[in-house]
């Protein structure tokens, strides 16, 4: 057992020696040991680290909940006084809430401990890589590696533990003005040899980019789209399209899926792989999620997430989802194209590697618009000819993965969300390429 498995443990035994009679108390833990390097012109330019623990503990007492969020310093004499104060404050401020007819947790424990297997080397080797890796060129980007770890614990003997080591880089290879080529390379096992390949690739795109670019007119083009192009989609349609509580109260922008009005492509299937994912397989009330919990089966609505508070609103059960219902390990999956022939396949039009921006135009038409990112190219002939300048698109998902959907590749990418904004992120999506035969640039 780690310090800090154990540090939580023990702070959880402790907060169950101060248990009045009638309370139920929740204890939900978020922590990291973490380096993160920044890149510029091919040398650190930034280095640090954070180490880190955030616990929500939440109080309740019949339908009324009150909560807090503290910061833990790994140090008992410490932290146990202030978790002791925060619960007595919890304890006064219950008594002026509300109750919430909409409260749910789990009362039957359901304990579990998962640690994620993962080859990392030391972070000196790992950046020594990169940087040889880069042979010179401008390298610009984000570098983030370490543990990860989360916990659960309530007063009702339930615990949880979840640790996952892992590293995301996030770079550029950057030309002039605004050409480069985004890639990324992430996950829970180095491999030198992929993380050479990734970025002989890149540089092979970016001596197109030193060719003068291609003007194209607004209309529609056949085009492959990357698989980070693809994440950039489904993480739009990730806001609020996959929850139960939007799709009830009519505001999923795949409304005419959910109503079986309109439909994907037949050999579009996603689903939350929760047992693959890099999330913990356990949320904040303590419920267990769902291993696998299908979305699109077969281009037709399938199911959804489930939070426990749209669980007790709408008189199902709950599948583990957070509070906003949104996925945390989406998976789409493969298709029959192999990757080296989707330039081939495409022979002529666009080579899409990054799409950014993204917002509806129109939501209940699951219209979305957008920009071709960094590295978009004309190709001919399956033979990438020229770099494109910066176009919008703005075309409807109905469309791109449904009607216009030709191929999806037999390869999938593997991408973790780079966010780390307060903590670093443990979403991650697994998705192919796309072929698609009409794809609407408007300006």
């Amino acid at each position: 057992m780690s310090t800090m498995q154990s540090h939580f443990y023990q702070l959880a035994d402790y907060l169950q020696t101060r248990t009045q009679a009638g309370e139920t108390w929740l204890a939900y833990l978020s922590a990291e040991d973490s380096n993160f390097v920044r890149f510029n012109k091919s040398a650190v330019r930034q280095a640090g680290s954070v180490k880190q623990m955030l616990l929500t503990l939440s109080l309740i007492r019949g339908q009324r909940r009150a909560s807090a969020s503290l910061t833990l310093s790994g140090v008992t004499d410490n932290d146990q006084p202030m978790v002791a104060a925060a619960l007595e404050t919890l304890r006064r401020d219950l008594g002026d809430l509300p109750e919430d007819p909409y409260l749910l947790f789990n009362t039957t424990p359901q304990s579990s401990e998962r640690i994620g297997e993962s080859r990392l080397p030391n972070d000196a080797e790992m950046l020594d890589q990169v940087l040889a890796s880069a042979n010179g060129k401008d390298l610009v980007g984000l570098y983030a590696a370490g543990a990860i770890s989360k916990g659960f614990a309530n007063s009702l003997g339930q615990r949880n533990w979840h640790r996952v080591d892992n590293f995301n880089l996030d770079w550029c290879l950057y030309h002039t003005a605004d050409k480069a080529v985004k890639s990324n390379y992430a996950g829970t096992h180095w491999d030198s040899t992929e993380l050479r390949k990734k970025m002989a690739a890149a540089g092979e795109k970016l001596d197109v980019l030193k060719r003068p670019p291609k003007a194209l007119a607004p209309g529609h083009y056949r085009a492959y789209l990357a698989p980070a192009a693809v994440n950039e989609i489904v993480e739009l349609l990730s806001w609020e399209s996959f929850g139960v509580k939007a799709q009830r109260n009519k505001q999923s922008p795949l409304l005419k899926l959910e109503e079986g009005t309109a439909q994907l492509h037949a050999g579009l299937n996603l689903r939350e792989n929760n047992a693959d994912g890099i999330a913990p397989g356990f949320q904040a009330d303590g419920f267990l999620k769902s291993a696998s919990v299908a979305l699109i089966d077969g281009g037709r609505h399938a199911g959804a997430l489930i939070s426990p508070r749209s669980a007790r609103e709408f008189g199902l059960d709950t599948n583990g989802a957070n509070g906003s219902e949104s996925p945390e390990a989406l998976d789409m999956a493969a298709g029959q194209l192999r990757s080296d022939d989707a330039l081939k396949t495409l022979d002529t039009g666009l080579l899409i590697g990054n799409l950014h921006y993204l917002n509806y135009s129109d939501r209940m038409a699951c219209r979305m618009t957008g920009m071709t990112r960094f590295a978009t190219f004309w190709v001919e002939n399956g033979e990438i000819q020229a770099p494109l300048n910066v176009m919008r698109f703005d075309d409807s998902a109905y469309r791109v993965l449904g009607d216009n959907l030709l191929a999806l590749t037999a390869e999938r990418e593997l991408i973790l969300d780079a966010g780390s904004y307060g903590e670093r992120s443990t979403g991650s999506a697994r998705l192919p390429g796309a072929l698609v035969k009409d794809f609407a640039l408007t300006l």
